[in-house]
């Protein structure tokens, strides 16, 4: 009787695990068929691989989500850590509630209104001042930017909250002044949290495509469209290649991570 209460679980788990990694498992091994047939095994191969990055399209796409995204994603900490000072350090101010929960609307309002707000936003500042004169990347960054900020300064909220801000008052009565302090102790010990909102950024900058599907026109296709555009008129095995990059270059950072994590702990015992 223990031993089916300790074996139930675990099948639990194991049907849970599959359900969620046997599709990229799929994935991952049908990027190395031969066949055109997605569902149709022919054989190994990698030539899709080479078509891929022979793929002008899928390489400009890849290059202008990367590009957007590193750019959305550092603006967007420059915006949100002083906003999440702000909500951390000054407590109550006139006008903190509005301030807060505008913060908070992004996170919580479906991403087609938001698309849609900012296609009206573009077209009425065109329309008054003429800028921005076509819809491209430098929207798209804007909109990520708009909808990428509230998590970096949550995020940063959240780190500040915990912070032990004795170490401050020690340094501040050592003769230290703010600017340093803010220098060489808070934002040091902030640093993680500063670095966790910028991947975040980019990851759901990188990944978006009903925003960037409103407020880009037709000469900036980012690697979602295109995937997307590609899936609807039928699945292709270099769809498929593309995921599998994609998913060991994500894989690769997060070995790396761990590593670099494993090895700080090592050496701060």
């Amino acid at each position: 009787m223990t031993a089916v209460r300790v074996g139930f679980p675990r099948i639990l788990l194991g049907l849970g695990y599959a359900f969620l990694y046997a599709p990229i498992a799929l994935l991952v091994i049908y990027s190395f068929n031969e066949s055109r047939l997605v569902t149709v095994w022919g054989g190994f191969s990698t030539r899709w691989y080479g078509e891929v990055l022979a793929n002008e399209r899928i390489v400009d796409a890849a290059w202008l989500s990367l590009s957007i995204a590193a750019m959305s994603a550092t603006v967007a900490v420059l915006l949100g850590t002083p906003a999440g000072f702000a909500l951390a350090r000054f407590g109550r101010f006139s006008g903190r509630t509005v301030f807060a929960g505008l913060l908070a609307a992004p996170l919580v309002m479906p991403e087609v209104i938001t698309g849609l707000s900012l296609l009206l936003l573009f077209v009425g500042l065109e329309e008054s001042i003429g800028w921005p004169n076509e819809r491209g990347m430098a929207t798209i960054v804007i909109a990520h930017v708009s909808f990428t900020m509230p998590y970096v300064a949550i995020v940063v909220q959240a780190r500040l909250a915990g912070f032990d801000r004795n170490l401050e008052e020690a340094a501040l009565d050592l003769g230290a002044r703010p600017l340093a302090v803010l220098r060489s102790i808070t934002l040091p010990l902030t640093a993680p949290a500063i670095v966790a909102g910028w991947l975040l950024s980019f990851t759901l900058s990188f990944d978006d495509l009903v925003i960037a599907s409103f407020v880009t026109g037709p000469g900036a296709t980012t690697l979602p469209m295109l995937i997307f555009s590609s899936v609807r008129l039928g699945l292709s095995p270099q769809i498929n290649a593309l995921a599998t990059m994609m998913l060991v270059a994500v894989s690769l950072c997060l070995v790396v991570a761990a590593w670099m994590m494993g090895r700080r702990q090592t050496v701060s015992s």
